[in-house]
């Protein structure tokens, strides 16, 4: 189960690091290439990569340094949270493909969650 769970916790990790990090770092190509970006503030842009990179950054170094190991599930609660919220605002604004992968992250990051509780 821990080797499922680590799988998982990279998975998770990887994918919220590097799309958090294009939108920290770069709103503007993220302005280009999301079509939600386009009508959002710069600002909430980089309030929503910032949270999805300390998200992906919480769920490897706890349980990798084996200090504080309970923010491990509690970044996953709240990349799941951020996931609830993103699917919503898709649905609101019709964009189905892109809930589809809201829902798998959500799935991944209640497994991790409750793996690591």
């Amino acid at each position: 189960m821990n080797i499922a769970l680590w799988i998982a916790q990279g998975l998770l990790a990887f994918m919220f690091i590097m799309a958090g990090f294009m939108k920290t770092f770069n709103p503007a190509k993220t302005k280009e290439s999301m079509p939600w970006a386009k009508d959002s503030s710069t600002g909430f842009v980089v309030f929503v990569g910032l949270a999805e990179l300390l998200g992906g950054i919480g769920l490897i170094l706890p349980e990798a340094i084996d200090v504080a190991t309970v923010l491990t599930p509690i970044a996953a609660v709240g990349l799941g949270v951020i996931m609830i919220l993103a699917a919503g605002h898709h649905a609101k604004r019709k964009e189905n493909q892109a809930i589809g992968m809201n829902i798998l992250l959500l799935a991944i990051a209640v497994f991790v969650a409750i793996g690591r509780f």
